[in-house]
């Protein structure tokens, strides 16, 4: 069966566990440039390249892994946000890229075998996958970062595919299912992402499942390209996503609006990860894992998710009490898809028959 078909099949009979925040698990390990740098030799200081770690500290990526496994993840994303050659070209570690890729992507495929080969000793039929995660980079294919030059970009579309195609490479050779293209601020960026990924399926003559996570820049709903949630998923259809949703932004409160539009518009399964609600005055989150569950319980009793998890501030413990809160719910029901004529620009638009 392929990791497509085997999602769908597991995400019929229960609500799915997305993992949490790899940042905060790293950060609270307080680790040195030592531990980043490793014996690399890079001519750049690497502390805060969390994504290296995969090289030089292989057993704190695994140690966060095992516990967002134990906590109840079924699908594991690999620490590769920034794992690209355009945003580690701040640590003039642009030559790596593909090493730090794999190796992420085999740390998360060894583990999820793992937890899956244990529950099928002990009788219990229950897949995990692992997500490539793919960040949007620190550059915007939509916006000039010249305020005297509306026209200018620092990159083209063509040289973000191939950025984004060398990574969803890596992932896949490394054992990912699928590429989780998230935290999309620009929907342009995330077409260029989509493009790339189904450039590597032609050439790999596969599926390559693409998950897509957009964010909100406010709470009226649209991302920083301007793009409302219903535009969004109008501009991205096309691409068959296996999951769409939201990641990042705000807490469950805020996004829940937003995930009910979403559930109700997009036939295919439905994933949501918010922060644990949102930071403190020092800029850090706060919120309880009982009180995060509870908001997010109740998405699920309203049938708006098929996939639940955590983004900024959340820990094992948010998901193990997300798991916990949603066992035995039905999971949302994936609306079928109706033969209206839906286009987007800023806002969508729909012919009528």
């Amino acid at each position: 069966m392929t990791p497509r078909k085997k999602l769908n099949a597991e995400a019929a009979k229960r609500v799915l566990i997305f993992d949490g925040a790899f940042g905060t698990q790293i950060q609270n390990r307080k680790l040195g440039e030592s531990d980043y740098a490793g014996d690399l030799g890079l001519k750049a200081d690497q502390k805060g390249n969390n994504d290296i770690l995969a090289l030089t500290r292989p057993d704190v990526i695994r140690d966060i892994t095992r516990a967002y496994l134990d906590a109840g993840s079924d699908i594991i994303s690999t620490n590769t946000f920034s794992a690209n050659t355009i945003s580690q070209a701040d640590y003039a570690a642009e030559a790596i890229v593909d090493d730090i890729n794999i190796a992420s992507a085999r740390i998360a495929r060894e583990l999820a075998d793992e937890y899956e080969a244990r529950d099928a000793k002990n009788g219990i039929g229950r897949p995990r996958f692992v997500a490539g995660a793919i960040g949007p980079t620190n550059k915007t294919l939509s916006l000039s970062p010249d305020v005297e030059d509306p026209g200018f970009r620092e990159i083209t579309f063509d040289h973000l595919v191939d950025v984004y195609h060398q990574q969803a490479a890596g992932l896949v050779k490394g054992g990912a299912d699928f590429i989780l293209i998230e935290t999309i601020f620009d929907t342009l960026n995330a077409k260029a992402g989509i493009f790339a990924v189904k450039k590597l399926a032609r050439e790999l003559d596969r599926d390559v499942p693409v998950m897509l996570s957009m964010t909100l820049t406010d709470l009226s709903g649209r991302n920083l390209s301007g793009h409302t949630v219903e535009a969004f998923w109008y501009a991205v259809r096309h691409a068959n996503p296996i999951t769409i949703g939201l990641n990042c932004s705000f807490g469950a409160e805020q996004l829940r609006p937003h995930v009910q539009l979403l559930s109700q518009i997009a036939p295919t399964l439905v994933m949501a990860y918010p922060n644990a609600g949102l930071p403190n005055e020092l800029g850090e989150y706060d919120e309880a894992p009982e009180t995060t569950a509870e908001l997010v319980q109740q998405w699920a009793q309203n049938g708006r998710v098929n996939i639940l998890g955590g983004c900024c501030g959340s820990t094992p413990e948010h998901i193990a009490a997300m798991a916990q809160a949603v066992q035995g719910l039905p999971p949302r029901i994936v609306p079928a898809e109706d033969a209206k004529m839906r286009l987007a620009g800023l806002e969508p638009f729909e012919i009528a028959a």
